[in-house]
């Protein structure tokens, strides 16, 4: 799109925090703004994410950037929600598998040359700087401690937003199953559900979570598609003093508003199998494997319970890289598709909602653009 052609209306598919702000954004611009989804709000890997905030370890320089970004976003967020237990600041802890990959020295100083505010400790110095955690777990190379990352509940998150875009005139339809962007003449007209419902727009933004590499390819687009299956668990309340973000060889763990944890891990999600209907198979044995990694890196050792858990695509580029932007070769049909959609979910629904609406590519995403995967593919 360019300046001369401003939408007056925008349709956003996606209940999840890249839909939800870059609806809110757009709403914020003036702009008559539908938002919908499938389920209710926060049905997909919004509600099943670890939801860190960070830049840790290595990545590229303008991923790093963007997710700096991302970050600043959060913090201007914390100030004017001072007292909001859904966003905390209260940094993140990791460290590796005592093994040849252990990278803990390198990364420290990759990380402290970049400016990325990062502490080396030692085992017996954690507890000092941050609570909550058994210290005799932390192998021998010591952890990385980088004050400045904290974590979000999405679903939070996503309400507050949603109420404000409710109250800017923006209009959320749910439950409307899955919805695919009608292209005609290389450019994106509307939307049409799956119950048929039509809304028509100068613009949509698809933000459907690991639907979108098979939504863009009804149009005959391609985005490389890396989407494994997510599990996130989610314990029973218990009182314990961890505040920071865990992410250990075996299990990655933070709080929640209520006093609960939320715990992952990579093997646990390697243990669940798709059905022949499509519904997931978690085995009680993976449940109960994972919160004994949790209880073990835990100050204490607490015995913990499981409340619930998410289970589902979590969305990554065939790259690892984000995408955002419009498609290059429809008109009027933007994307927004990445597995770090709690850390880019401010700045990404910010930037999208000011590229809709004026035209401007904005340089934060000039790496992170849709047409890398048509050229690839060419």
């Amino acid at each position: 799109m360019n300046a001369s052609s401003k939408p007056s209306n925008v349709v956003v598919i996606g209940g999840g925090i890249f839909g939800v702000s870059t609806a809110v954004h757009l709403a914020r611009l003036g702009v008559r703004t539908v938002l919908i989804n499938d389920g209710p709000l926060a049905n997909g890997a919004s509600g099943r994410s670890l939801a860190w905030l960070n830049s840790a370890r290595k990545r590229t320089d303008a991923y790093h950037r963007l997710r700096l970004a991302g970050i600043d976003r959060y913090r201007t967020l914390a100030v004017r929600n001072s007292d909001a237990p859904w966003l905390r600041f209260d940094g993140g802890l990791t460290w590796d598998a005592d093994d040849a990959g252990n990278e803990i020295a390198e990364i420290f100083d990759y990380e402290r040359d970049l400016g990325y505010h990062a502490q080396w400790l030692a085992p017996q110095n954690i507890a000092g700087v941050t609570p909550g955690v058994d210290a005799s777990t932390v192998t021998r190379q010591g952890a990385i401690f980088n004050p400045g990352e904290g974590w979000v509940d999405l679903p939070s998150l996503i309400g507050v937003l949603a109420q404000e875009f409710r109250t800017l005139g923006g209009e959320i339809i749910t439950d409307a199953g899955r919805a695919t962007v009608d292209v005609e003449s290389g450019r994106a007209r509307g939307v049409i559900t799956a119950g048929g419902m039509r809304r028509d727009a100068d613009a949509v933004l698809l933000a459907a979570g690991g639907e979108v590499p098979a939504i863009v390819a009804e149009a005959g687009q391609h985005i490389g598609d890396a989407t494994p299956v997510a599990l996130l668990v989610r314990t029973k309340p218990i009182r314990h003093p961890l505040k920071a973000v865990l992410n250990t060889p075996r299990v990655a763990i933070r709080p929640t508003p209520n006093g609960s944890f939320a715990v992952d891990s990579a093997w646990s999600e390697e243990e669940v199998s798709v059905k022949p209907d499509g519904s997931y198979d978690v085995r009680q044995s993976t449940l109960e494997g994972l919160l004994r990694e949790a209880s073990n890196v835990l100050e204490g050792n607490p015995v913990l319970e499981v409340e619930d858990y998410g289970v589902g695509p979590k969305p990554i580029p065939g790259d690892g890289e984000p995408v955002f932007g419009e498609l290059p070769s429809i008109s009027g049909y933007f994307v927004a598709f990445s597995h770090s959609g709690a850390t880019l979910g401010l700045i990404a629904g910010e930037l999208l909602a000011d590229e809709i609406v004026n035209g401007r590519r904005h340089p934060l995403l000039a790496d992170f653009r849709p047409e890398r995967f048509s050229a690839s593919r060419r």
